[in-house]
């Protein structure tokens, strides 16, 4: 395990309440979180516990009903549209279940995509992205487009995606949940080298709670509430 030093995340009495007709529905309640730099947590609960919702609220994708999230120190209230997008272009990476690749782009114009958002010179960005390809085992696949990579393959390069950045934290929803388990193994062993190498902190979203123990903590969601796993 790392030793964590700086907080790059948080939050404070976060919660989320939707309004389902007559009835309001909690599904988050009174939430604290810390992360650390290089810390890697996995969030493990029930389908339908509220685990997306607490990435969202994490990433500044949605907004909470109570409490406040700060990541790299800034409060996501206290920015405009405008500026979450920027912030988090700058601190944070994302992961889905399914990768998002864009099918037209090869490998390394995908994971330089965020590269290109920001300005950098294409010859600049495809370097850093073919960097990172190599990294996570894809060097050899460069070129290819999404359709002629393994499902495996299309995750490592979202992940690509999500580090080359270089952010300071990595959300990631069922990142797994479409692989087999051989490979899921491999997709988790990448996590927390690359949380170990490189000092990002990984939240895990997942339903196997085989995998997020290979993490290291392990969060349950249970009825709104988060809490260690026993």
């Amino acid at each position: 395990m790392n030793n964590h030093v700086d907080q790059v995340l948080s939050c404070r009495g976060l919660g989320k309440v939707y309004a389902a007709g007559a009835e309001d529905v909690r599904v988050l309640d009174d939430i604290r979180f810390d992360l650390h730099a290089g810390e890697s947590v996995a969030i493990v609960g029930a389908s339908g516990s509220g685990k997306s919702t607490f990435l969202h609220l994490l990433g500044g994708l949605d907004q909470p009903t109570a409490g406040d999230v700060l990541i790299a120190g800034r409060s996501w209230l206290t920015m405009s549209e405008k500026e979450r997008g920027l912030w988090r272009n700058r601190h944070m990476g994302f992961v889905y279940q399914h990768h998002h690749l864009l099918p037209e782009f090869t490998a390394v114009e995908n994971v330089a995509m965020p590269l290109y958002v920001r300005g950098l010179p294409k010859t600049e960005a495809d370097a850093e992205a073919a960097e990172w390809l190599e990294k996570v085992g894809m060097g050899h696949r460069l070129q290819h487009t999404p359709a002629a990579l393994s499902g495996g393959e299309r995750q490592r390069t979202a992940i690509a995606r999500a580090l080359v950045t270089r952010p300071a934290v990595v959300l990631a929803d069922e990142p797994t949940g479409n692989l087999d388990r051989q490979t899921a193994n491999q997709v988790f062993t990448l996590f927390r080298q690359l949380s170990a190498e490189s000092g990002v902190a990984f939240v895990l979203v997942s339903h196997d709670a085989g995998l997020a123990a290979q993490l290291d903590r392990t969060l349950q969601l249970r009825d709104g509430v988060l809490s260690e796993d026993a």
